[in-house]
């Protein structure tokens, strides 16, 4: 599938005839890719729940262990596009697999780790991974099933990322207190082995398909709406992992939870964000920049309850659940407005999308890093709640106004 600077080619161009790809639908192979998905979102939020016995054992400051996602998200931000652009002719199916592998060595040289170099290096074959897969999804949405069963085989898909949402981090919090944090690293490459089987089991053979040009990547950009969502995100999302990687500490020492009462904490998070993203998907599709605006304007208001009340538990578990709520309904309201933005050239701008997630996510991770081992676990509290405030402000007002004259209600 290939963008193009008016119109999207047809499906035939990647498919085969038309009757050839809506007389066939691989609903397991669908269901294998969600399974990848669930493996690769679970290894990359593991440090937020593990943060705090990482720093110990291997001799650094929480800070410094932050950078283990700061590190799978730079890598990513850039393997998307470049993995999108450079694939050639190789059959997809071997891509994918080589992309699980990377997952389960990521995860074995993590539990591994003697030197938080390691650490990050490991993380960084993560970040490929999890660039490369994300960049592929959508044209291997459209050569599993029948075009007209993309929107659903897209939901099966992403449902990996909502069941990690929910158990990654309490998960990772209840099996590193019982097993110690390597170990809980290996289990998640243990879940990517488990995926790769699956996959080759069920993948079929999908040959090389066009990328998008750079052509393409340059048209998504200079749409005004596109620059708009991009922004929005990157200030969001930033200030968003700035305050979330370090949760764990917040917890431990302003309302001092112990490690099953944040275990339960997160679970909440969890299960907020899987409600928020059902609640944002009604909202998103009749002004997604509404519901952005209204998801980051809640992710300010659960912080800053935080902050100002956060040193009673049942605030800090109430705050926490909103955050959840209120982050998962973000990625989906984003990527409503990014489709509205530039119907035309889905593929570039679904990449620029992705890319832009990545750089918010090492950019606020790396900027927490540096506030909570300078001011504090509530010093970055006070800065996400700032950060997200500011990115709603764009939505509201430059994406509100674009919103008004393209799509009025």
């Amino acid at each position: 599938m290939s963008d193009t600077i008016c119109t999207p080619p047809p499906l035939s161009a990647d498919l085969g005839s038309g009757d050839e790809a809506e007389s066939r639908a691989a609903w397991p192979a669908v269901f294998s890719l969600s399974f990848g998905v669930f493996g690769l979102v679970t290894s990359e939020f593991l440090p937020v729940s593990l943060l705090t016995p990482m720093a110990a054992d291997l001799g650094v400051s929480n800070g410094a262990v932050g950078q283990a996602i700061t590190a799978t998200a730079v890598v990513a931000a850039f393997a998307g596009p470049l993995l999108v652009l450079g694939s050639g002719r190789l059959d997809r199916r071997t891509i994918l697999f080589a992309l699980m592998a990377l997952l389960i060595v990521s995860g074995i040289m993590a539990g591994l780790a003697t030197s938080i170099t390691m650490l990050l290096v490991a993380r960084g074959l993560l970040g490929f991974a999890l660039g490369g897969y994300w960049a592929m999804m959508t044209a291997l949405a459209l050569r599993l099933v029948p075009s007209s069963q993309v929107p659903r085989a897209m939901s099966i898909i992403i449902m990996g990322v909502s069941v990690a949402t929910v158990f990654a981090a309490p998960l990772g919090s209840a099996l590193g207190d019982l097993w110690g944090w390597r170990a809980t690293f290996i289990a998640a490459s243990g879940i990517g082995t488990a995926a790769l089987l699956v996959q080759i089991a069920t993948l079929p053979s999908m040959p090389s398909a066009r990328a998008p040009g750079l052509a393409a990547f340059g048209a998504a950009l200079s749409r005004r709406a596109v620059v708009i969502g991009l922004a929005t995100v990157v200030i969001v999302v930033s200030g968003h992992f700035a305050g979330f990687t370090f949760i764990r500490p917040f917890l431990e020492t302003v309302p001092r939870l112990d490690v099953s009462a944040i275990s339960v904490a997160l679970l909440a998070f969890g299960i907020g964000g899987f409600l928020g993203n059902l609640a944002a998907g009604a909202v998103a599709r009749r002004s997604p920049a509404w519901a952005a605006a209204g998801a980051a304007l809640l992710i300010a208001l659960s912080t800053l309850a935080l902050v100002l009340r956060g040193g009673e538990p049942s605030v800090a578990f109430l705050a926490t659940a909103l955050w959840g709520f209120a982050f998962g309904g973000f990625p989906v309201s984003v990527s409503i407005w990014n489709a509205r933005a530039a119907p035309d050239l889905a593929e570039s701008a679904g990449a620029l999308l992705s890319s832009a997630f990545q750089v918010a996510i090492a950019s606020g991770a790396m900027v927490g890093g540096l506030l909570v081992d300078g001011i504090g676990p509530v010093g970055v509290t006070v800065y996400c709640a700032i950060a997200v405030i500011a990115g709603a402000s764009v939505m509201l007002t430059l994406g509100r106004a674009w919103e008004r004259r393209h799509h009025p209600a």
